[in-house]
């Protein structure tokens, strides 16, 4: 089975961080998109079934109900198996009882909702438009709509953010009382406003603070950390997200998608114009199994679980220890191995890039 990545690129306004293929929502240029969206799947898609469905952007919920419905009848060409997981992005300004009508019609069990923080000045200065009470409000209409299963997005290490200033949104979002929180630390992208604004990181001991604070704060309360940036309340893990970690095929449709397919790993065109025309693929190119054996280190120990032994000899006929640095790494306490998995132990996932690259 694979899961499914659909990217509207389309918002009513763009955040000052952001460097994901978008641009200002045009009904007309929307529409044109989702004509042109259908008929990639329609190209594209084997017809196979689909264990998850994630809609992401841009801003999915800044689509007119009428582009909604158009979205919907291109989701309803996946075959999908029962329990499905559907995911909808949207934001807080654009939460309201007709669009989560609809999306629940349309078999959506699953919200991402970037929050992002509670902070007047850290909101200003991410460009986000909503505020502290609409977070509570509009989280609470979607519970109360029936929507159980709901992420939220915290950013932290901005620009003079304090502790204390983090403290007071990690608390606020635990008020949330959602089932799944993803967190992620700034990272200033190139082609961004505040790239080109000259802002800079914060220091790197900060960073690392307020990192372990999060992991605490939320393991306390029954958050599992199962990924390096996310966490979960019991059975709550994303399972599209999971598809990536696990080095799994998945479909990407969308302008700049990314999928992994028939061990062909491609990339979308993030040219408008291009796309409308049909030309949606930018890049597409085979993965040697060297290149899949590292793929498969390099996102199976974002887990925290880490990578099972025996499932890399079963998909590769390879022992892992015969490929990768996997006896140095243990030996450095690099990595720990428990029950069949090979994981980083929790004190060095914050340094996980430099303990893979030596181990690949």
């Amino acid at each position: 089975m694979r899961a499914v990545y659909i990217h509207i690129p389309f918002c009513k306004s763009i955040c000052s961080y952001c460097d994901f293929c978008k641009f200002l929502h045009n009904e007309d240029w929307a529409r044109m998109y989702l004509n042109c969206l259908s008929k990639e799947v329609d190209k594209y898609y084997e017809q196979d079934m689909i264990k998850s469905i994630y809609i992401g952007g841009g801003t999915p919920s800044s689509l007119s109900t009428s582009n909604l419905v158009k979205l919907f009848s291109i989701v309803n060409k996946f075959k999908r198996i029962s329990g499905s997981e559907i995911t909808f992005e949207c934001n807080i300004n654009d939460i309201n009882k007709e669009l989560l009508k609809l999306l629940k019609e349309n078999g959506v069990n699953r919200l991402s909702i970037g929050v992002e923080s509670f902070d007047e000045k850290n909101l200003e200065f991410l460009a986000r438009k909503h505020n502290k009470k609409e977070i509570f409000s509009r989280i609470k209409l979607a519970k109360d709509m029936g929507f159980k299963n709901i992420n939220v997005d915290l950013m932290y290490a901005l620009p003079n953010e304090s502790m204390f200033t983090l403290m007071k949104d990690v608390n606020k979002i635990l008020k949330l009382d959602v089932e799944h929180i993803s967190t992620y630390s700034l990272i200033i992208e190139e082609h961004t406003k505040i790239y080109n604004d000259g802002v800079k990181p914060i220091d790197e001991v900060l960073d690392y603070k307020m990192y372990k604070y999060i992991c605490k704060k939320l393991a306390k309360k029954g958050y599992k950390h199962y990924e390096v940036s996310n966490f979960a309340k019991d059975t709550y893990q994303s399972e599209h997200n999971l598809t990536y970690w696990n080095n799994d095929e998945y479909y990407g449709f969308g302008l700049g998608a990314h999928g992994f397919i028939n061990n062909m790993r491609f990339e979308n065109t993030r040219n408008l114009n291009k796309y409308l025309n049909g030309q949606y693929r930018f890049n597409e190119f085979l993965i040697s199994t060297q290149e899949d054996m590292e793929n498969e280190v390099i996102l199976g120990l974002r887990k925290l679980e880490g990578i099972s032994i025996t499932k890399f000899k079963s998909k590769f006929n390879k022992n892992i220890y015969d490929v990768f640095k996997i006896k140095e790494a243990i030996d450095k306490n690099y990595l720990c191995l428990k029950d069949d998995y090979l994981f980083i132990p929790e004190n060095k996932i914050y340094v996980m890039n430099e303990i893979i690259n030596m181990i690949i």
